[in-house]
C-alpha cells in the first residue's frame, strides 16, 4: 500500500452501473476530474484529492471526502445496492453515468 492508497477502497458505480473500486487519491482525482456536474461536495473532494496528491493531507482524509461526494452523487455502490430490490439487475435500474 502506497502512502496515497486508501485503507479500503471506495466502491462506486459508473457508466451503466458498472462497479469500480477507487483505491487511492489518484484514482479519485481521475473520477472527479471527469465528473460532468460540479457542486460543493465535488469541490471538497477535488480539493482534498489535490491536497492528498501534494502530500498535504493523508489518504484517509481524501477517502472520506471522496466517499461523501460519491454518496451525494448517488454512486456509492453499497448505498445504491441497498436501494435495489433483490433479484433486480442494477444496470437496468440505475444509469449513473
Amino acid at each position: 500500500m502506497t502512502k496515497k492508497s486508501f485503507g479500503r477502497p471506495v466502491p462506486i458505480l459508473v457508466g451503466l452501473g458498472f462497479p469500480r473500486h477507487v483505491e487511492n487519491s489518484s484514482q479519485a482525482y481521475d473520477v472527479l476530474n471527469e465528473w460532468p456536474s460540479r457542486g460543493p461536495a465535488h469541490k471538497a473532494a477535488f480539493d482534498a484529492c489535490r491536497a492528498g496528491l501534494a502530500d498535504e493531507v493523508d489518504a484517509e482524509t481524501v477517502r472520506a471526502a471522496f466517499e461523501a461526494f460519491a454518496r451525494k452523487a448517488g454512486i456509492l455502490a453499497h448505498d445504491v445496492a441497498a436501494e435495489i430490490p433483490a433479484g433486480t439487475n442494477p444496470t437496468a435500474v440505475r444509469d449513473v453515468g
